[in-house]
């Protein structure tokens, strides 16, 4: 059987069949696969029976290994993060709100690949909210102002020591090795809205999970901005909420969309699998 690629329905993603995970690809199957990826920005792979070395290869078919710089590494693998939740946690769940992945950084990166292994029975949904639709969308006037804004982006609240997954965090029996940082106060500036280099197209890029601020605006200003951007980034027209299943890896695309976890799972474990494609520019 072929390779087969079926969209979600949604407003992005896509489910692709025919190809088996675990076997090394052909330059054009990696090839085809990149282009249906930034094409549908989600690409949902159900049936795959993965070690971890095949995640890593996986991976280094779209780009070398990206940085996660405030998660550990699973044994063996410095490049895989396990992303977990044990049964009995009562830590809030994590990344519930929508992001892009290390925004942060001064190249942030291409993409996440993210692999289940325990996956509950119900919940754990990830909503991915299409961020070139999004930019399409705005009024002219807000778009107009987009295309000149510049954003100061940080980890400072979540990864400092004092921030939410920081050294006083009263959830301490979360499961997820989280390592926070000085390093998370470090701060970068990127354009609020991004040209895809690969397709060309615009999408906002970042949230107030990381954008601490506008350059040229007062924080109040900003977060302002933010708000009345994240009422289109956010709307539910434009977010597909991915159920997961065992055995399923599924690829996004950090420059054309958000995504946000979300819970529904308590009293059960769940775990999955993540590494980080890194890019070469902005």
């Amino acid at each position: 059987m072929g390779l087969s690629v079926e969209p979600t329905g949604a407003i992005c993603g896509a489910r692709v069949t025919g190809v088996d995970l675990s076997e090394e690809l052909s330059v054009d199957c990696v090839s085809e696969l990149r282009a249906h990826w930034v094409e549908n920005k989600v690409l949902i792979f159900p049936e795959q029976k993965l070690s971890a070395n095949d995640l890593e290869r996986f991976t280094l078919y779209f780009g070398e290994f990206g940085e996660d710089p405030f998660f550990g590494h699973i044994d063996g693998h410095e490049h895989i993060a396990a992303i977990q939740r044990n049964a009995e946690e009562k830590a809030p769940v994590f990344a519930e709100f929508f992001h892009t992945d290390w925004s942060f950084l001064e190249i942030p990166p291409a993409g996440t690949v993210l692999y289940g292994i325990t996956i509950p029975p119900h919940g754990g949904n990830t909503r991915f909210a299409d961020q070139v639709a999004a930019y399409e969308r705005l009024p002219e006037e807000l778009r107009e102002k987009a295309d000149k804004l510049v954003a100061i982006h940080s980890a400072e609240l979540g990864y400092a020591p004092d921030g939410v997954y920081g050294e006083n965090d009263e959830n301490a029996d979360r499961s997820m090795t989280i390592i926070p940082s000085e390093r998370a106060r470090e701060k970068r500036e990127h354009p609020f809205v991004r040209t895809h280099r690969e397709n060309g197209k615009k999408a906002l890029f970042g949230s107030m999970a990381y954008i601490q601020g506008f350059v040229g605006h007062t924080r109040e200003e900003s977060f302002a901005l933010l708000g009345e951007f994240m009422s289109y980034q956010g709307a539910e027209d434009l977010v597909y909420s991915h159920p997961w299943e065992k055995d399923m890896l599924v690829m996004w695309d950090n420059r054309s969309v958000l995504h946000a976890a979300t819970g529904g799972y308590d009293g059960y474990d769940r775990l999955l699998h993540r590494t980080t494609i890194a890019d070469t520019s902005f």
